[in-house]
């Protein structure tokens, strides 16, 4: 008895010393803390126009220390703090939230870019404004006082995958591609994002949005140009670049868009800045003053276009379900997005509804006994917009002008 509990005894010892190992490094994972995430130490080496901040380091020191996306981190910038998540998108996070975006730039290095989707983060933080001017590039960043490009950056854990879970929802693993062969499937006008804005109350064929017409970056310039003439645009709002950014793009006097009356606004993504109210007011005003056919673009007509749009058909009548079905049609052309699926609802929830919602001042777009004819009307009146002029812009876009697109 006593030789059986001695063997019985040594299997214990021998089977606990070949599992402590794995159980004591188990148990240091689960009790690992924030402090063994060494905090990282940067500068500002640009601020767009968006009032994003790009850092001095690439993503690749924070990933060889153990920061990946999925992680919550703490962002000092002198002396203003801010929590985010580390995505890879903008759109990894929900609408008016920051992200730690670990994004490919243009010479394929990976590099660190700190923003608020649809919002300014430099504001925000208050690190510096953001001005527009009509020199190139049509911005430029007024510091706050005592700041400039050498105010230190610290990116230091505060939770390790804290985001995971939202991050999945996030991505929804849609890819756009900028080869036209492989959306063989779409016609000309869909591979450029082109098409009327038909919504209840809206005249016929008066208000079109696109993708950039002029812009070659996504390879979809040239067929949204031949679309814009055959629907005989005769004005254009351009929400992406000023008047000399146009003017460089090759062969722009060649094309039938530099042809149109055209205004130039050079808007950032800050929804709810004064700047881009400013610029939303404009744009309304010269539609007032010139007649249609019009079009509203950006460089791929899906956010700012897209609100521009949402504006114009709340205030012509159209109701949620209409608003949304058109804005989300630009994720049906560029990745083939159905309605009815996980994404398509998780890109209505957390982007579109919420920036729309935050104008109107109203908790969502499908909020009962809400009148989203009211609401623009009321958006453009806090712009500075006379009631004379809402009514004259009501009139613009009620006018049809598929009688003479169909003549042409």
């Amino acid at each position: 008895m006593k030789k059986r509990l001695s063997l019985t005894l040594l299997l214990v010892l021998l089977l606990s010393a070949c599992l402590l190992p794995q159980a004591f490094a188990a148990g240091t994972d689960a009790e690992s803390t924030n402090q063994d995430y060494a905090t990282v130490e940067a500068n500002i080496y640009q601020i767009n126009k968006y009032g994003n901040i790009l850092l001095t380091i690439g993503a690749d020191s924070l990933r060889k220390l153990g920061y990946e996306p999925g992680d919550i981190v703490l962002v000092r910038i002198g002396d203003s703090e801010m929590e985010m998540p580390i995505g890879t998108a903008y759109t990894d996070a929900d609408s008016g939230e920051p992200l730690c975006c670990f994004r490919t730039a243009n010479d394929g290095t990976e590099v660190i870019s700190l923003g608020i989707n649809a919002g300014n983060l430099a504001s925000t933080m208050g690190v510096a404004k953001i001005r527009t001017i009509k020199a190139t590039p049509g911005y430029e960043v007024v510091w706050a006082d005592g700041l400039d490009s050498s105010v230190s950056v610290s990116v230091s854990m505060a939770e390790k995958q804290g985001y995971a879970d939202e991050l999945r929802m996030h991505q929804t693993g849609l890819v756009r591609s900028n080869n036209r062969e492989d959306y063989a499937q779409l016609d000309d006008e869909a591979y450029a994002n082109f098409r009327a804005v038909n919504t209840t109350g809206m005249g016929t064929d008066t208000l079109f949005r696109s993708s950039s017409p002029i812009d070659p970056a996504l390879n979809r310039s040239a067929e949204a140009d031949e679309a814009l003439l055959k629907a005989l645009i005769r004005t254009v709002v351009n929400m992406a670049d000023t008047q000399e950014q146009m003017e460089k793009y090759a062969d722009y006097g060649l094309t039938h868009y530099s042809q149109c009356d055209i205004i130039a606004l050079s808007m950032g993504m800050d929804f709810q800045g004064e700047a881009f109210r400013e610029k939303i007011a404009e744009g309304c005003r010269f539609m007032l003053s010139h007649d249609g056919p019009y079009l509203v673009h950006c460089i791929e007509g899906k956010d700012r276009t897209g609100f521009l749009c949402a504006l114009l058909e709340c205030l012509m009548g159209a109701d949620a379900d209409e608003v949304v079905a058109d804005y989300m049609q630009t994720y049906l052309n560029f990745y083939g997005l159905e309605p009815g699926t996980e994404q398509y609802a998780t890109i209505v929830s957390s982007t579109f509804d919420p920036i729309l919602s935050r104008a109107f001042g109203i908790d969502s777009i499908y909020e009962d006994d809400i009148d989203l004819a009211d609401c623009a009307e009321e958006y453009l009146t806090g712009l500075g917009l006379t009631a004379d002029e809402i009514t004259s812009l009501r009139q613009k876009l009620s006018e049809n002008y598929g009688g003479l697109i169909n003549a042409g």
